[in-house]
């Protein structure tokens, strides 16, 4: 495995012991690699709160901007959107151009697109500046774990900063929900929201260290607007299908889907500097971790994107009270995510996904007649039982993705797992919603969303345990 090309000069320094002795390497982070896990870690929180805001607020967004309910998906879609767009190429931007640079120019777009998206008045307005927080999400999540990775060069040392980083995804998710609940208006909660992200980006220009590949490729650019056309499609589709999945446009959408996913196939075996080496889909551990990232994003994401909103029509619960109940789920997430560094050694990050998927099932089959009973409390065992689930999927994720491949292509590796991820986020709130909202009321579509949430969780577990290392 190549070692990242590091400037010698910005090395960590090595710890000494109190008396002079040396200290083995990787026993203890620098204060540098203390620093850009500290910057990268917030930024990664920031974003996720940035993603998670509209989940309590989609009733008031919608109603302010007169989004029709059909539409309603686009509202959550566009950050995912963007995401799932980019993240491939923000990540070969990252190790060829630069991972600091785009970290600091992906947080500061943050929080301008982030406080423009509190200015808009339309619908379509609005979901153009979630599709360009997306993007510059993207850029913040696939540059993070290359530095994580150049700042922690031992396993040691890059299990634990990868905990901390996954913990900050769970962390995000958890605290977004509340602070928008929290405030007089969507409009406000953005408006701060987009200053948390510039505060941020000021706070790295300092302790960050710059890096890229040995390597410097040219960027993906038709790759990247074949695959952003294909997203588009599928996304379109499932939105449209709540009307009827065996409508003309809806099957013509997921045809043209179909087809420039071909096309991008094509396109990144034929690019000499490809968004993603194609080949590595055939290591059992890199096609785990993807499989693992799309079905956390269709399973998990999707259901608990659309859980607060459903919560607030169906039983009249107020957009802080959902807030504060998502927390119980994302608060749990995040203190496993923390934890679960304590299982290396005992259990593989694979076998660790499949048990996180497991435990999502049984929590989503625990949220089974809550909505038709009208009664929140019995959610919470659920709640619980899921946020375990979470937690060693967010903690499991970010180290499989840099360790399926070489350490150069780091941004790489973690781009790519979030693009799966993020691709599913998109399926999975389009499908949910679908789901509800077509299946006669709003009870019977939630006990149908959850049991479809849990049948592709443990299709998920099932699949990455079959995909493992051959001898």
């Amino acid at each position: 495995m190549t070692r990242l090309d590091q400037n010698p000069s910005a090395a960590p320094a090595r710890p000494t012991a109190p008396s002079g002795t040396s200290v083995p390497p990787g026993t203890q982070p620098s204060r540098n690699a203390r620093s850009t896990l500290a910057v990268t870690s917030a930024a990664t929180a920031v974003a996720l709160m940035t993603y998670t805001a509209p989940m309590v607020t989609l009733p008031e967004t919608a109603a302010d901007l007169h989004t029709p309910l059909s539409a309603q998906a686009w509202l959550l879609n566009g950050t995912p959107l963007g995401l799932a767009a980019l993240l491939l190429v923000a990540g070969s931007l990252a190790d060829d151009y630069g991972r600091r640079r785009l970290f600091l120019a992906g947080t500061a777009a943050l929080g301008l697109t982030t406080a423009l998206g509190a200015l808009t008045t339309s619908t379509w307005l609005f979901t153009a500046a979630r599709i360009a927080q997306g993007a510059a999400s993207a850029a913040i999540l696939a540059s993070s774990l290359g530095l994580i990775v150049q700042a922690f060069p031992t396993p040691r040392g890059r299990l634990h900063a990868t905990g901390v980083w996954g913990a900050c995804v769970s962390a995000g998710i958890a605290v977004g929900p509340l602070v928008a609940g929290a405030m007089p208006s969507w409009r406000i909660a953005y408006a701060v929201l987009g200053a948390a992200a510039l505060i941020v980006a000021v706070s790295g220009v300092r302790p960050l260290t710059e890096s890229r590949a040995p390597d410097r490729g040219r960027p993906d650019i038709a790759g990247a607007l074949v695959f952003s056309l294909a997203l588009v499609a599928l996304v379109a589709a499932l939105t449209l299908g709540r009307d009827g999945w065996l409508r003309a446009p809806v099957g013509v959408l997921l045809a043209v889907a179909v087809l420039l996913t071909a096309a991008f196939a094509v396109v990144e075996r034929r690019n000499r500097t490809p968004m993603i080496d194609l080949g590595l889909l055939r290591r059992p551990r890199f096609l785990a971790s993807s499989v693992a990232g799309l079905f956390t994003g269709l399973a998990v994401i999707g259901l608990f994107s659309y859980l607060p909103s459903l919560l607030q029509k169906s039983l009249g619960m107020s957009a802080i009270g959902t807030a504060w109940l998502l927390m119980l789920w994302s608060g749990i997430s995040f203190a496993v995510a923390l934890q679960a560094r304590r299982l290396a050694g005992r259990i593989s990050p694979r076998h660790q996904l499949a048990l996180g998927f497991v435990l999502h099932a049984g929590g989503a089959l625990g949220l089974l007649g809550s909505i038709a009973a009208d009664s929140w409390p019995r959610l919470l065992p659920g709640l619980v039982v899921a946020g375990i689930g979470s937690g060693l999927l967010n903690a499991a994720l970010p180290l499989l993705s840099v360790e399926a491949v070489p350490a150069e292509r780091a941004a790489m590796g973690s781009g790519a797992q979030q693009t799966f991820r993020y691709i599913g986020s998109c399926a999975g709130v389009a499908m949910t919603i679908a789901i509800v909202t077509s299946a006669g009321s709003a009870a019977h579509g939630a006990d149908i969303a959850v049991i479809v949430s849990a049948a592709v969780a443990v299709l998920a577990a099932v699949g990455v345990v079959v995909l493992r290392e051959r001898a």
